[in-house]
């Protein structure tokens, strides 16, 4: 298995010296995820997405994303996800295959997006915006009342666990609580939405209920992040940085919970309330 970080060696320059030393990188490595399906004696492959990620969870990665985009609707559909042998050898480690259940029927002429995406921006492959909206038009239960204390908790709960951030300060995180602040799953990435994938595979595949808990993400709030925490039932989503006016208007129409700028002791509410 690769290594989530890696060495280099630099040169730091500080009060006009120039000292040489070796820093600690996040490591950043496409994940080709192919699928196999149709019936067990005649299965086909299909070539779904590519992803820059810091390897490490692949499984939850792969998991998280075909739940989170539709293609499945629960663990149960998915036999296996394991690892390509029959690849190149820059490509060990690298892809994917996730075997469908055969009751599953895929249609890639009905799929409405590019499926490539990039470590900062998940949502550009999209062909439309309706396409995308259509995968989020069930309402989720209204998480209800929780004391703002815990909310402002959250953020220093998952610093402490990051530690891939401490040692290079340069990666994402996803985390899942209880409703009482509770760390349930962390995950890090350098993609932000690969982090969130990670999380809700994690979720999947522990058999976790997500309707009573948080989620938590280290950057900002887009559309996509809201999308995917939507699609796994989580009805409170709070970021460390600011939302986007699509994913504001994404969870007041699904009844999420939207917290937005949660530093210190403040943080504002977007959709839903929290008091």
């Amino acid at each position: 298995m690769m290594s989530p970080v890696e060495t280099c060696s630099i040169h730091q320059i500080k009060d006009g010296g120039s000292t040489r030393l070796e820093d600690i990188l996040v490591t950043e490595e496409p994940l080709e995820i192919r699928l196999g399906h149709g019936p067990l004696e005649d299965r086909r492959e299909a070539r779904l997405s590519v992803t820059m990620r810091t390897p490490g969870h692949d499984e939850e990665l792969a998991l998280g994303f075909l739940f989170t985009e539709g293609i499945i609707t629960g663990q149960d559909q998915l036999l296996r996800v394991a690892y390509c042998e029959s690849v190149k050898a820059e490509e060990r480690g690298n892809v994917v295959r996730a075997e469908l259940h055969p009751s599953v029927e895929l249609d890639p002429a009905k799929w409405q997006r590019n499926f490539y995406t990039s470590s900062s921006c998940g949502v550009c492959g999209k062909t439309s915006i309706d396409a995308v909206r259509t995968q989020c038009a069930a309402k989720i239960a209204p998480f209800g009342p929780i004391d703002p204390k815990v909310i402002t908790a959250l953020p220093h709960r998952m610093r402490d666990a990051q530690m891939l951030f401490k040692h290079t300060g340069g990666i994402h995180a996803a985390a899942l609580f209880d409703r009482d602040g509770k760390l349930l799953i962390l995950r890090e990435d350098v993609g932000r939405h690969n982090a969130v994938d990670k999380v809700i595979g994690a979720a999947l595949s522990c058999v976790l209920p997500t309707a009573h808990c948080i989620l938590l993400v280290s950057g900002r709030a887009g559309f996509e992040l809201v999308q995917k925490c939507i699609m796994a039932g989580i009805p409170l989503m709070a970021a460390v940085g600011a939302p986007s006016s699509l994913a504001v208007a994404l969870a007041r129409e699904s009844g999420l919970t939207l917290i937005g700028f949660l530093r210190g002791e403040r943080f504002n509410v977007y959709a839903g309330e929290v008091g």
